[in-house]
């Protein structure tokens, strides 16, 4: 059996080369190679958690992991094959010196394929990974609607987590959110997303960073506001010989109060009680410091959270002086006489009096250049001492009163005598 095999050994040997030479051109012929781009192709990263493990962060660099693939395979077999079906991987375990990753290419439904790609390698950029965290600032954007105002504004949480790459990780310095309140005329909550700022104030790229949140919740308060004066008062007197001179002077006049639209509708003004300006025993100017928000009206808050609630109050304070002034008789003023009667104010012993006064040295200044005017009321005298008639030619000796300033006192009574004639009328 052997021996018969073995006969015309060369003569099958060329017979088989020749069948195999024939079933290639008819392949070749029949189904030849071609080639077909399959467009772009992104690379898979694998084994990245190798960088994790060594505290680093990785960038893929000009682009580097978008290749352009082309597929060499028989007709027949590239007509079976979509972009699809093309894997591009690059194992950051092959990671070289120069930090590239070699791209291994396959098709994953047919055999017999070759895939070639524009580039073989992905180039990364490798470094530290940090991690901080940073303060997160909040603000409004926007105008509430005329009358209101921001009154509170309050986010979820007041710092976060940042992490990646250590070059940009430590150009930040601090987070922020902003919500819009643009014509709110009541309270407002929203989650806000947070931005990233350098110590410039500048927004940094956020792409290559994490943070352990991306948003945070914001509550607003707004609030209706309303402008009102402060009211003052003093209590206790200064020392024997001085005076409270002039109205109390606030640093403050007027304080923006907020609260509901009824509640600020029922407040005029804020009156800040007496007893705090205590003046008792002051010989000088004193100043009074005081925290507004205890006097505020109930359910109202200030609508200024930059406003200092601290208000600062001088009342002045002056020495009283004494004075003689001189009048004249015939400047008395006389009023309210019984019909039928004259009075004539007797003027033959002397034709002034002497009127002591005290009180602010402004004020009796004023006093005396104006000129001291005295009056007799005729029926209030006549009232006052049960006298119901008088009589013609009597003389009698009655008060002479006076309007001074409130600051000036006047400290001896002035009495006149007074002369009883017929009316002519």
């Amino acid at each position: 059996m052997l021996k018969r095999l073995l006969n015309n050994w060369l003569l099958k040997l060329i017979s088989l080369f020749l069948a195999f030479l024939l079933w290639f051109l008819v392949v070749e012929i029949g189904d030849p190679k071609d080639d077909q781009d399959m467009g772009n192709v992104i690379v898979r990263l694998t084994n990245t958690q190798l960088l994790d493990e060594e505290n680093k962060v990785y960038e893929v660099l000009d682009g580097t992991n978008v290749v352009k693939v082309t597929v060499y395979a028989p007709k027949s077999v590239l007509s079976q094959i979509r972009s699809s079906d093309i894997t591009a991987e690059a194992d950051i375990s092959k990671l070289t010196d120069i930090n590239t990753v070699p791209i291994d290419f396959s098709v994953s439904t047919v055999t017999g394929a070759t895939v070639t790609g524009s580039h073989d390698y992905v180039k990364l950029n490798i470094e530290e990974k940090a991690s901080k965290y940073v303060s997160l600032s909040s603000k409004t954007t926007g105008e509430v609607a005329e009358g209101f105002a921001v009154t509170n504004l309050t986010p979820d949480q007041n710092r976060i987590e940042v992490s990646g790459p250590k070059s940009i990780v430590d150009q930040i310095r601090y987070a922020g959110a902003e919500i819009d309140v643009t014509d709110a005329t009541s309270n407002l909550t929203a989650n806000v997303d947070i931005s990233l700022y350098n110590v410039q104030g500048e927004e940094i790229d956020q792409s290559k960073i994490s943070k352990n949140v991306n948003h945070v919740k914001m509550s607003v308060e707004v609030l209706a506001v309303k402008e009102v004066p402060l009211q003052f008062a003093t209590s206790g007197e200064p020392e024997q010989g001085y005076m409270v001179s002039g109205e109390p002077v606030a640093d403050v006049s007027v304080v923006k109060l907020a609260g509901s639209v009824y509640t600020l509708s029922r407040v005029s003004s804020i009156a800040i009680p007496s007893e705090v300006l205590d003046m008792a025993g002051t010989t000088e100017d004193k100043t009074f410091t005081f925290d507004i928000r205890e006097y505020l009206p109930d359910n109202t808050k200030l609508a200024d959270n930059t406003f200092s609630p601290k208000i600062t109050v001088t009342v002045p304070v002056e020495q009283v002086v004494e004075r003689s002034l001189k009048g004249a008789l015939e400047d008395i003023a006389v009023s309210n006489v019984p019909g039928g009667y004259e009075v004539e104010i007797s003027t033959a012993d002397e034709s002034t009096y002497t009127l002591e006064v005290s009180g602010l040295k402004e004020d009796i200044e004023a006093l005396r250049q104006s000129g001291i005017k005295g009056k007799i009321d005729v029926g209030a005298w006549m009232e006052e001492h049960k006298i119901e008639k008088l009589r013609i030619g009597s003389t009698y000796t009655v008060p002479v009163t006076f309007e001074p300033e409130e600051n000036v006192t006047i400290k001896n009574e002035v009495t006149v005598k007074i002369t009883i004639k017929e009316s002519e009328e």
